[in-house]
């Protein structure tokens, strides 16, 4: 996750309002707005860490470009 798009990208392959963000990654609502807003300059690492552990434990991933990729979904 390199930017605040790729961020937006994965909250909505998740399907995910900011809140359920910020619960999952253990940070408040602002601090994720700041983020989808402003990008991750002032904001502290472990805050960035925490938003792309939280996407990664749900299933996304993030290839070497920044790219999001939606979770797998079983065959039908």
């Amino acid at each position: 996750m390199k930017t605040a798009a790729h961020m937006r990208m994965a909250r909505g392959a998740l399907g995910w309002p900011q809140s359920e963000l910020a619960e999952t990654a253990g940070l408040s609502v602002p601090t994720i707005k700041r983020m989808e807003l402003n990008g991750f300059d002032n904001i502290k690492p472990a805050s960035v860490d925490a938003v792309r552990a939280a996407f990664e434990k749900h299933g996304v991933r993030f290839t070497n470009q920044g790219c999001v990729c939606p979770p797998k979904t079983a065959a039908t």
